[in-house]
C-alpha cells in the first residue's frame, strides 16, 4: 500500500518546529517536535473521523526525525512522506 503524507511548516524556532500533517491542504492536523527533547506532539488531529489520524501522525513523525538527524536539522517550508 503506497502511503502520503504533505507536511507543511508553520513555525521554527531553536526550540521547536510545527508542521500541519495530512493526506492534502485541505485536510490537515498539526504535530510538533521539540528539538531539544526529541520527543512528538499531536497539537491536532485530523479533522475527518473517516481518516486514521495516527497513520498520518506517525509518518509525519518519521519524516521530521529524517530532517532532525540525517539532515542535520533542516526542516524545509515543504516536505512529504512517500512510500
Amino acid at each position: 500500500m503506497a502511503a502520503y503524507v504533505l507536511l507543511l511548516k508553520e513555525y521554527e524556532s531553536d526550540e521547536s518546529v510545527i508542521y500541519k500533517f495530512g493526506p492534502n491542504e485541505n485536510v490537515m492536523g498539526k504535530i510538533e517536535l521539540n528539538k531539544i527533547t526529541r520527543k512528538f506532539s499531536e497539537l491536532e488531529g485530523i479533522p475527518d473521523p473517516s481518516l486514521p489520524s495516527k497513520f498520518y501522525f506517525d509518518r509525519a513523525a518519521q519524516r521530521l526525525a529524517v530532517c532532525l538527524v540525517r539532515e542535520g536539522g533542516i526542516f524545509p517550508e515543504r516536505t512529504a512522506f512517500e512510500s
